[in-house]
């Protein structure tokens, strides 16, 4: 590759695809949109290294770092906003990390049919342990990307998503 050529991604080969067969059509929405669901779907695929040391997967440790960060008890109905999730995916995920000790359930006294989640001594003490291990292993996916770059590639998304919530509305389950 020459000085200065860039290398193509898979988006780009598609892109040159259908300009010929398509030429009057404006492809700017596949060169983001595309590229967005190429990034998500390979980021999916790849194996989280310290959640698969906890065996824990992604939406499980989804579940504990809301419980962290905000701290108390939370009713499986919030958890679910907070971690994009349907109601019955929270109730199933809660119910493997109650078996696991990370997760207690408690039965309001006033009404039986709402519980209230909290992590026990030892989800608390795993999601320490875990958290910054995770942090640490998402920053050498992008390790390659200048920080400059991380920041306004943030920006940007952060803008679209604002754009996209109004537009489409958040996502509830």
């Amino acid at each position: 590759m020459s000085e200065g050529a860039r290398a193509e991604d898979a988006v780009a080969g598609v892109l040159r695809q259908w300009e010929v067969v398509r030429p009057d059509l404006n492809f700017g929405p596949i060169a983001v949109l595309g590229r967005l669901n190429r990034c998500a779907a390979l980021l999916q695929r790849v194996a989280d290294a310290p959640l698969g040391t906890a065996e824990l997967s992604r939406p499980e440790f989804e579940i504990l770092t809301a419980l962290r960060r905000i701290g108390g008890e939370l009713t499986p109905g919030r958890l679910a906003r907070e971690t994009f999730a349907s109601p019955a995916a929270v109730t199933k995920r809660v119910r493997g990390l109650e078996k696991r000790g990370l997760v207690d359930r408690r039965i309001d006294e006033r009404d039986r049919r709402v519980a209230h989640l909290a992590l026990t001594d030892a989800g608390r003490e795993l999601i320490d342990q875990l958290f910054p291990q995770q942090l640490s292993y998402e920053q050498s996916l992008l390790s390659r990307l200048p920080d400059d770059e991380q920041d306004e590639l943030a920006r940007i998304l952060g803008d679209l998503l604002l754009q996209l919530e109004g537009q489409l509305g958040s996502v509830d389950y």
